[in-house]
């Protein structure tokens, strides 16, 4: 009996790492699962049913600004947010996100047409699209905070890759579960269909809810608050006043890595279709196929920088989608097939996506003290997103009109993109092994190369 002693609080520990990681990993799928299926609905729903016109056009572009919305709000979430989970712990605020963003996705279900309500259909629509974004705004950031700050040093990069798994696995639950109601007669699926998948997040709420709520505070906000008088901690100044570099190395890498994701999440579908003139299928199906591949490379690269560092395998990413992006494009404008499309989308996603999203949760955590960890990454993930996720595909477009319908304007767009990202991560520190649970940027930095 005394030799089994020892090991049960190591089993315990293993088994509540194991319920954090499936706390970070649903909490991030949600998050997705919900922004990609207001996407979705906002090109073949709301432009006919909420934001009814005689210009067609002019619906749609008024569906795509009520996206583009979700992403304006977000960093102000990412601040509202972040600043309650360095203040009051970090699970408390995760539960009340998760609930934020997911009665607002479940009230989407519930807003009714434009026919049935006059001006208060969009009215309801913008309201709840703003509320989303506030919450998805720290869902990630807190996802990605509490996987760092419970994993292992040793297996942080590994352990953190969760949240962004999460990120792929809703993007395929939402194509996958919009895909099935599409295939409804067209009034039937304008009528009621598009609701379900609106109504069916739901479930995934109350998983991820039954997690969370059993899930502990992570030691090293609580090593934290120990070490701090709360008076002193204003995780908002402290972000923009003293740790305002490890924010530059967040948002040049997340530009590099927005770019770069939705270059194939959004406007590839479009450049297939309307200039190409390829089959409407082709991009979704190439998508799914890329999702699918870098969900497991999310695994194996975040594995590796536990063994390599995160700067390498992050500069990695983002000097393999410079130097891809013009044969990428070659191969998409001078084959026109599907297999090939697919192929360079996996390429793009499965490494360069891959190689740059892996690290963030362990890199942008270590970037950051105890006492403002939350905040920082959430407002500078969330305002490169703000600035890069809602616009990329709007300039893109723009690129390729401009260029006379050719791609390499596009492809310039991504090469400054990554340049900002390289610059900004070789600028940077190598952060792997530092103490979570430090409260100044000295500690921080003199914690650096703990482990070997």
């Amino acid at each position: 009996m005394s030799t089994l002693t020892p090991a049960k609080p190591d089993r315990a520990v293993a088994a509540h790492r194991r319920r954090v990681l499936l706390a970070s990993l649903v909490g991030s799928a949600l998050e997705w699962y919900d922004f990609y299926l207001y996407g979705t609905a906002a090109a073949l729903v709301f432009n006919k049913i909420i934001f009814p016109s005689f210009d067609a056009t002019a619906s749609l572009l008024a569906s795509f600004g009520t996206l583009a919305i979700g992403y304006f709000v977000r960093p102000l979430g990412g601040v509202v947010f972040g600043r309650l989970g360095d203040l009051f712990g970090r699970k408390r605020v995760l539960v009340l996100t998760l609930l934020v963003m997911g009665a607002s996705t479940v009230g989407m279900a519930l807003v009714p047409t434009y026919d049935q309500a006059g001006v208060l259909a969009p009215v309801l629509l913008v309201v709840l699209r703003a509320i989303q974004g506030l919450g998805a705004g720290a869902e990630y950031g807190g996802a990605a905070v509490l996987a760092a700050e419970f994993s292992e040093p040793r297996r942080r990069g590994l352990f953190g890759a969760a949240p962004s798994i999460g990120v792929y696995i809703g993007i395929l639950m939402a194509s996958g579960v919009f895909a099935l109601v599409t295939r409804l007669p067209e009034d039937q699926f304008l009528a009621w269909g598009w609701r379900i998948p609106f109504a069916a997040s739901v479930v995934v709420i109350g998983v991820a809810l039954v997690i969370r709520l059993r899930l502990t505070e992570s030691p090293a906000f609580e090593a934290a608050q120990e070490r701090t008088e709360a008076t002193e901690v204003s995780p908002v100044r402290d972000v923009v006043r003293h740790e305002w570099k490890a924010g530059l190395v967040v948002f040049g890498l997340q530009t590099a890595q927005n770019v770069v994701a939705y270059l194939n999440l959004t406007f590839l579908a479009a450049y297939l279709t309307d200039t190409l003139k390829m089959s409407s299928s082709t991009g979704p199906l190439a998508v799914t196929v890329g999702t699918a591949v870098t969900a497991v490379t999310l695994v194996l690269f975040g594995h590796l920088t536990d063994r390599v560092g995160r700067k390498p395998v992050a500069l990695a990413g983002i000097v393999f989608s410079a130097a891809f992006v013009f044969p990428y494009f070659w191969v998409i404008d001078h084959t026109h097939s599907s297999l090939a499309v697919t192929l360079v989308v996996v390429a793009s996603m499965g490494i360069g996506v891959g190689c740059m999203f892996a690290p963030q949760a362990a890199y942008y955590s270590e970037l950051f003290t105890a006492r403002s960890r939350f905040t920082g990454l959430a407002l500078y993930r969330e305002a490169a997103g703000a600035v890069t996720g809602g616009l990329t595909p709007l300039i893109a477009i723009g690129l390729v009109a401009a260029a006379g319908d050719r791609s390499w304007g596009v492809a310039l767009f991504v090469i400054a993109a990554c340049l900002i990202g390289g610059v900004a991560v070789a600028l940077g520190p190598e952060t792997r092994g530092r103490d979570l649970a430090a409260t100044t940027v000295a500690e921080l930095r003199a914690s650096t190369g703990t482990y070997r």
